[in-house]
């Protein structure tokens, strides 16, 4: 699938080149699943035959506050009419609406929800940015249909998104991605907006600064207190004074506040090539390097599967170690050849562990994989022995069985009987590309 995608894109970039097929005009799409990981839970719910729609409870998606993870981190509609905000404690959130239903995410699940998104957006256009696990830029300037009425086809998006995965998203329409996704906020749900060059005054410059992607609270509070309150005073302050007061963070807001940006839509396999990661907080103190290494593995079991379902093979291996006094530190292993196997990557990972670890009380930790190459480009060495093509048949066979049966199907049995779940972690993976360069 993903040859064929690569090869579409070639096709694409070559019409493209050519001067009578070129299009004058950049049009970029943001689509944007709204209240993602609610909806995605609740779409899920609902196949397994619950009674009711939690989106239209007050509901909302937040961790175990036991496991330090007691954080809203989705909230519904109803839910917000009680005040209740992303990001805030649970117990802040119950205060407000002690009858709030709390559900825990499942990461799993959303990325399964991205990818079939992303399945539906692909056939529209091949450069595609996935921004992050609910968001995405596509770049729609080699399609004659969008650019002659990007309303319609934004909108069969859309509609497409709701009827056949029964989740609605936003859908931004600007000249730039900075526009496509201011659009895509203007209001929601289930909305298309545009924002072109001559909508920016009416649509963009009245809102409040703080609304201006990329200012958040501390900035808003720096240029309120230089009088700048509203998208369309930033955008008519003095360059100079922002720069003094804000380096040159303060130069992009401007250019942003004026619809300004030259960031380009870029492929998902660019970004995948920063890597792909998994990394966990844990509810009590990792003090002994049996425990560690326990942990270690779960880790290793989710991130290798990734690896695997992307078709990918890693060159580099990083561990990050987290103390119980927030200090945190990390190594990582050039290898000298290429790994996806659960086994190698869990040695190497061990390895890493045991240059870095400090005897101290380990509080988080995360196993990150990049240089990343496809399959087709990888060539057993002869180096290779036996036990590497036993392990990666092994994997192959554990990743179907379960892809058909569930995660907890089958697992290590170094995990039976004890409290640590075979696989850990979230949804982390790799590096997305932001407006103006990559997010950390």
């Amino acid at each position: 699938m993903r040859k064929i995608l690569r090869a579409y894109e070639r096709m694409f970039y070559n019409i493209c080149e050519n001067k009578t097929e070129r299009w004058s005009v950049v049009l970029v799409f943001h689509i944007d699943a709204n209240s993602a990981y609610l909806s995605w839970t609740a779409v899920g719910l609902l196949e397994k035959g619950f009674d009711k729609d939690i989106r239209e409870i007050p509901a909302a998606i937040a961790g175990d506050p036991e496991n330090r993870h007691g954080i809203i981190l989705a909230k519904s509609i109803p839910a917000k009419k009680y005040g209740i905000k992303t990001g805030e404690s649970l117990y802040e959130a119950r205060k407000k609406c002690p009858g709030l239903e709390v559900y825990p995410p499942d990461y799993d699940r959303y990325l399964t929800y991205s990818d079939a998104m992303c399945s539906i957006l692909y056939e529209y256009t091949p450069v595609i940015q996935r921004y992050s696990v609910d968001e995405c830029f596509l770049d729609m300037s080699g399609s004659r249909r969008a650019v002659d009425d990007p309303v319609k086809v934004a909108t069969e998006i859309k509609e497409r998104i709701k009827e056949n995965l029964g989740f609605t998203v936003n859908v931004g329409i600007g000249r730039n991605k900075l526009c496509a996704k201011m659009a895509g906020e203007l209001k929601k749900p289930d909305m298309v907006h545009t924002l072109w060059p001559e909508e920016i005054r009416d649509k963009l410059w009245p809102l409040k600064v703080g609304e201006l992607f990329m200012v958040g609270r501390a900035t808003e509070r720096k240029l309120n207190s230089l009088g700048i309150n509203t998208i369309g005073e930033l955008a008519r302050a003095d360059r100079v004074l922002l720069k003094s007061c804000l380096k040159s963070h303060g130069l992009l807001i401007h250019d942003y506040a004026n619809g300004i940006d030259d960031s380009v839509v870029t492929v998902n396999d660019d970004i995948l090539r920063k890597g792909i990661g998994n990394g966990l907080t844990y509810a009590y103190d990792l003090v002994t390097k049996e425990a560690i290494y326990k942990e270690l593995l779960a880790l290793c079991e989710r991130v290798s599967g990734r690896l695997r379902k992307l078709g990918r093979y890693a060159g580099l291996v990083s561990v990050y170690l987290r103390s119980s006094n927030l200090s945190g530190y990390s190594h990582q292993m050039k290898l000298q050849g290429m790994i996806n196997t659960t086994n190698e990557i869990f040695e190497v990972a061990k390895k890493l562990v045991d240059e870095m670890w400090k005897r101290e009380p380990i509080r988080a930790m995360s196993v990150s994989l990049s240089e990343l190459s496809d399959d087709a480009d990888i060539q057993l060495s002869i180096f290779d022995g036996a036990d590497k093509v036993k392990d990666e048949a092994l994997d192959k066979t554990v990743d179907e069985i379960r892809k058909k049966y569930g995660d907890k199907s089958i697992f290590r049995g170094t995990f039976a009987n004890g409290e640590t779940e075979p696989l850990k972690g979230g949804v982390n993976d790799g590096n997305y590309i932001m407006m103006g360069g990559y997010k950390q």
